[in-house]
Order: C-alpha cells, then sequence, then structure tokens
C-alpha cells in the first residue's frame, strides 16, 4: 500500500521534473532581447522543450513496464540534471534549441511516476493519481512564477536553470530512499514494447477518444500560455517577467483541487465533468477576447482555463488508468505522448497567430479548438447513454 511519504516524494518528483519545459514560457521576451532574436524564433523554444517531452513520452517511458521504475527515474534525473547545467550556460540559439529537445526528453521521468503510483495505489487510484498529478500541475504553473522572479532578481535567465539541476540532483537521493524496487511485466523486446504502446490504442475505444480529447485541449492549454507572455508584455500591461509570473500563482488554486477531483471521478462517471470543464473553457477564451484590455478579465479566465483544463485531465486519467494494471505505462505513453504532440502543435500555431494576426487570431484559434474538444466530449457523452 502506498504511503503518504511515498505520495509526497512522487508529487515533488514529477513537479520538479515535468516544471523544466515551462521554466522558459514567461522569460521568453527576456530570452528574445538578450538574444536579439524574433518572438518565433525564441518561442520555438517552448515547442522543442514540448516536441522533446512527446519524444521521452513514446520511447521512454514505456520502459516503465519493461525495467524497473525507481532505476529508470534515476536515470533520467541524471540526465536531466546535466541537460539543465548546459541550458544555463549556452546563448547560442540553436545549441538552446537542442538542450530544450534535450531537457524535455528527460523530464518524461514525471511519466513513470504517475503509472509507478497508480501501480502502488490499490482501489485509490482517482485520489492518488489525482494527487501525484497536483504536484505536476503546481510544477507547471510555480514553474512560471519562479522562472519570472528569478530571471527579474538576477537580471540573468540563465540562473533559473541552474537552480533548477540543484533541485532535479537532490530528488534523486529522496527517490532512491523513500520508493521502492518493483518488478516489470513486460518481457518481449524494447520493439514489441514501442509496438504494444500503439496497440493500446486499438484495443481501447476509451483511450482513442480520451487521447484525442486531451491533445486538442492541451493544445488550448498550450497556446495560452505562451502567448499570454507576449500578451501581457506589451500595452496596456506592459509587466516584466516577474509580474507575468504571477500568473502562475492564480492558477495554483486550481491545481490544488485536483484530489478532489480524482475522488469524485471514483466514484462517478466523469463525462459529466468534462462537459462542464471544457464550457469553462470556452467562457475563459470568451472573457480575454471581448475584455483584451482588462487585468481581471485575464485573471478570471486564467483560473477558469486552468481547473477545466485539469478537470479534464484528472477525469481522463482516472478512466484510462482503470482498462489494463499491467499495461499501465504502455496506456499511459500513448495516452500522453498524444497530448504533448498536441501542446507543441498548440504552442506552434499559437505563436504563428500572434505574429500574423496578434490576440485577435489567437484567440480565435483558442475558441475554435476549444469547440472541437466540446464535440468530442459530446460525442462520448451520447454513446456511453
Amino acid at each position: 500500500m502506498i504511503t503518504k511519504k511515498q505520495i509526497f516524494v512522487m508529487s515533488a518528483t514529477a513537479g520538479i521534473s515535468v516544471a523544466n519545459i515551462y521554466y522558459n514560457q514567461p522569460i521568453l521576451n527576456d530570452i528574445a532581447k538578450d538574444l536579439n532574436v524574433s518572438h518565433l524564433a525564441v518561442g520555438n523554444l517552448t515547442t522543442f522543450s514540448q516536441v522533446g517531452y512527446g519524444l521521452g513520452l513514446f520511447f521512454v517511458s514505456p520502459l516503465g513496464d519493461k525495467m524497473d521504475r525507481k532505476k529508470l527515474i534515476i536515470i533520467l534525473h541524471v540526465l536531466l540534471g546535466l541537460s539543465l547545467l548546459g541550458l544555463s550556460f549556452i546563448s547560442n540559439i540553436f545549441v538552446l534549441y537542442i538542450l530544450s529537445l534535450m531537457a524535455g526528453l528527460f523530464a518524461v521521468s514525471a511519466q513513470v511516476v504517475i503509472p509507478m503510483a497508480a501501480a502502488m495505489s490499490g482501489k485509490d487510484k482517482g485520489r492518488v493519481v489525482g494527487t501525484i498529478f497536483s504536484g505536476l500541475l503546481t510544477g507547471i504553473l510555480l514553474a512560471r512564477t519562479l522562472s519570472g522572479y528569478i530571471t527579474d532578481w538576477f537580471d540573468n535567465w540563465h540562473v533559473i536553470f541552474g537552480f533548477s539541476a540543484l533541485l532535479v540532483f537532490a530528488t534523486i537521493f529522496f527517490i532512491s530512499k523513500t520508493l521502492p524496487n518493483m518488478e516489470p511485466h513486460f518481457e518481449n523486446s524494447y520493439f514489441s514494447l514501442l509496438k504494444s504502446s500503439i496497440y493500446q490504442l486499438k484495443r481501447f475505444s476509451l483511450l482513442r477518444r480520451n487521447t484525442l480529447l486531451i491533445a486538442v485541449s492541451f493544445g488550448i492549454f498550450c497556446s495560452f500560455w505562451t502567448t499570454l507572455t507576449f500578451k501581457l508584455s506589451q500595452a496596456p500591461f506592459n509587466y516584466d517577467s516577474d509580474i507575468i509570473g504571477l500568473f502562475g500563482i492564480l492558477a495554483v488554486a486550481g491545481a490544488l483541487l485536483a484530489p478532489y477531483i480524482g475522488n469524485i471521478s471514483d466514484k462517478i462517471n466523469g463525462n459529466g465533468i468534462k462537459l462542464i470543464s471544457i464550457l469553462m473553457i470556452i467562457l475563459s477564451v470568451i472573457i480575454i477576447k471581448v475584455f483584451d484590455t482588462n487585468l481581471y478579465a485575464f485573471i478570471v479566465a486564467t483560473l477558469l482555463l486552468d481547473i477545466g483544463f485539469q478537470a479534464i485531465q484528472i477525469n481522463n486519467l482516472s478512466q484510462i488508468y482503470g482498462l489494463d494494471e499491467k499495461a499501465h505505462s504502455r496506456i499511459n505513453t500513448a495516452y500522453i505522448s498524444a497530448m504533448f504532440v498536441g501542446g507543441s502543435i498548440g504552442t506552434f500555431i499559437g505563436v504563428l497567430c500572434w505574429e500574423k494576426g496578434g490576440w485577435d487570431l489567437v484567440t480565435l484559434q483558442l475558441l475554435t479548438l476549444a469547440i472541437i474538444s466540446l464535440g468530442i466530449i459530446v460525442y462520448s457523452y451520447i454513446i456511453k447513454m
């Protein structure tokens, strides 16, 4: 049975790992100025981080079914820490692309932790996974605040990556002392493992629907947070990176709801919750489209969007982790890989829309994706009736 101490260490590990994909978001403007590159060029740093994470999900995270998960997590953390040390010194944009890709690739340890927690949790999967995912989301959201403040304090965007490297190396000690070794379930070849990950989509129609939904909704999430940095750095706001980073604290309030959402998911059908959640996201986009110069509108919209996305994610995970306990990592691989492909595409399209049509085109894109998500949820709801 999983203990509170193990849940805490796993939550912290997931948050510290995945935060590295998002440290660059509130400081993109600072990096662009320092390196004298365009918003489109610097926005690709986020895209490369997410692409790396997607590659790690497909090629690395399935190994959680084939080898000891504890050992895999430690190896990934060592490699992640080394990548972050590189980011803390390099100033060439093309080398930064490569290092961002590597940091994303090795930050995938967060997606080894979640299936591990599900396997250890018994009947309380929704509650435990919700708690671990709350730690993961808190890491994502606080990453923006921490990055903005540290960059402003030291007047150097490199420092945040050096600080993160220290955190990553420190977690290795707690992982080694707290988490158990776990026997793998899959004994065939690595190629068979990858093939089996894809096969999970063929096995389960629920997994296909949830995978499509999370790919589109995470595209909304990533597009919003990346372009928000550019929007808030311009008139009438003209905020520096430390103030922009504060929006991450707003969203932590939503992340703290994740365990409660997971607990509800253990007891009732989640499609109704997902329907309400996507309506919250649609409302948030309408608010920032109509009131695009009002600070309070952005605060309310940020809360609505993050709570809505988190509710969709927790319900999705609670459903798919009940499909086959012996294939947790492979199911997670298929699901989260699609999620980050969607996030990468959403980020790229969002930055492109900002360059071509400003905030009006960005919000139109967000609204379009939200309506597509609504259609997927309604379809899932209908076939369950």
